[in-house]
This record gives C-alpha cells, sequence and structure tokens, in this order.
C-alpha cells in the first residue's frame, strides 16, 4: 500500500515524516531503513536505528495519484513541524 510515515527516535524523540509512492509500497521502504538503517535519507544517517519506532499516518489506494501523497507528507511535516524541530531537511 501507499502512504506517508513517521519515524520517531525514542531517545530524542525527534520526528521524520516521510512517504511511500513506489511499487515497492510502506513495506518497501520499512526494508529499506532494515537494511541500512537510515533508507538513504541523509538526516537519519548516523543515529542509532534501534530507537526508531516506524507508525503509518496514512494509507492510499494504489491508484492514488503521487501528487496526492506528496501534499499528505507536506502537511505531515507542517502539521509536526519536523522541518524545523524534527528530522526533515525539505
Amino acid at each position: 500500500m501507499k502512504g506517508v510515515y513517521l519515524i520517531t527516535g525514542t531517545e530524542d524523540r525527534r520526528q521524520y515524516v516521510g512517504k511511500a509512492h513506489g511499487a515497492d509500497s510502506i513495506s518497501g521502504r520499512w526494508a529499506a531503513y532494515a537494511a541500512n538503517g537510515h533508507g538513504s535519507n541523509r538526516d537519519l544517517i548516523g543515529l542509532d536505528p534501534s530507537s526508531f519506532r516506524f507508525s503509518v499516518l496514512r494509507v492510499f489506494d494504489p491508484a492514488t495519484p503521487k501528487t496526492v501523497i506528496n501534499a499528505a507528507e507536506s502537511h505531515y511535516k507542517r502539521a509536526l513541524d519536523t522541518r524545523a524541530h524534527g528530522l526533515n531537511a525539505n
């Protein structure tokens, strides 16, 4: 399934909002984090992945356009203030 997810560092409580809109979906994104600890997200590199809690914020139908998922991701970044006080650089 496609969707928007949240990673919370249980040690410092900082958060990262991400999206999964590709063919590998949310489970594929989680597999990327499990494989290397950061899923190629620069602000997660160097952090202890064993302290991450992974939560799904919103799911979408597989036919949902990428623009809708991008807008939902931006909404959660604003609502949770993860750009200024979390782990989102963009």
